[in-house]
């Protein structure tokens, strides 16, 4: 009797470890047809928060933060959002730049969660994006926690030169890194992916095509567009999404928001909501009172960052 009881109470460890620890119970993610799988081969759905900015809200880019979105929030996913070309982003400096990714990147880790890490630009820089993305290949190229996001919102380039650009980034990262998830963004903000669906990157494996929407701005048609790619062989993941306006401002749009958000789980699509910041406008969902490393009290989260959380909760 004593032994079952111990095999009994070993099981409940073991599943309550698992699911404590995602990247545990998930394992290596890899794209199967157009679907994120898991290391066995079943479906997997991230969801969870992306920082804001590292050049304009670097103080949220914390250990603590990081913890507080899994353990509070039920993230199994955070977006490291380096800005590349305003002033203290990347190309500004660069030492910074890596140190405030390398802290969420190495909290994540701890916290047995995902991480992407986001090239947040919306032009080319394809020689300094290549070095950058060497860099963290070699550095996290054995944890499976990573996700690399190489364009965060090609603006007006076409697809002809994302798609150039992202063959040159993402060929330095597989001759490092051979197996993690990347990311790549299509044209008008990550809305056109219609173009990357009759003309996807070939030659590499565990490619994902990113969608970003903010339910205020974009509806049913967006939505539309993208089961179509997704019917042609297009494998999709949202990295980036709210319920206001596109411009990050303006009114939430509860009733749109929720038709993504049911839209998303019954397409098993991986989504994360912007941003861990406390700018002045809705899509921030803190308020300037909240602690740099956690923490949270009610009253430190705007509507959006409540309605969020409870989205993650719920999924």
């Amino acid at each position: 009797m004593k032994r079952y009881c111990f095999s009994l109470w070993a099981m409940m460890f073991l599943q309550i470890s698992a699911t404590a620890q995602p990247v545990k119970q998930m394992g290596q993610l890899q794209v199967i047809g157009t679907q994120l799988s898991d290391a066995h081969g079943r479906p997997a759905q991230l969801k969870g928060m992306s920082f804001g900015w590292s050049c304009f809200h670097p103080r949220f880019y914390t250990a603590g933060a990081v913890r507080e979105l899994k353990e509070k929030w039920h993230c199994n996913v955070v977006r490291a959002a380096m800005g590349v070309e305003p002033k203290e982003g990347y190309l500004d400096d660069p030492e910074r730049s890596f140190r405030l990714v390398k802290t969420v990147v190495d909290a994540a880790i701890k916290n047995g969660i995902y991480v992407i890490v986001d090239w947040h630009s919306h032009n080319i820089h394809t020689s300094k994006a290549r070095d950058f993305f060497v860099r963290i290949a070699k550095a996290y190229k054995n944890y499976p926690n990573i996700i690399y996001e190489i364009f965060n919102e090609p603006d007006q380039e076409t697809w002809q030169e994302v798609k150039g650009y992202a063959d040159t980034v993402i060929a330095a990262i597989r001759a490092v890194d051979p197996d993690n998830i990347i990311l790549v963004g299509s044209p008008h903000w990550d809305q056109h992916l219609h173009f990357a669906a009759d003309d996807p990157i070939k030659g590499f494996d565990n490619i994902m095509y990113t969608m970003h929407f903010y339910a205020g701005t974009h509806k049913k048609e967006l939505r539309d567009r993208t089961d179509e790619a997704i019917e042609k062989g297009l494998p999709v993941f949202v990295s980036e999404s709210g319920g206001m306006l596109a411009t990050g401002d303006g009114p939430i749009d509860q009733q749109e928001w929720e038709a993504y958000i049911q839209w998303m789980k019954q397409r098993k699509l991986s989504w994360l909501t912007w941003s861990v910041s406390d700018k002045d406008e809705t899509c921030s969902v803190l308020e300037k009172t909240a602690g740099s490393e956690g923490g949270w009290k009610e009253s430190d989260i705007k509507d959006s960052g409540k309605m969020a959380k409870a989205y993650l909760k719920d999924f």
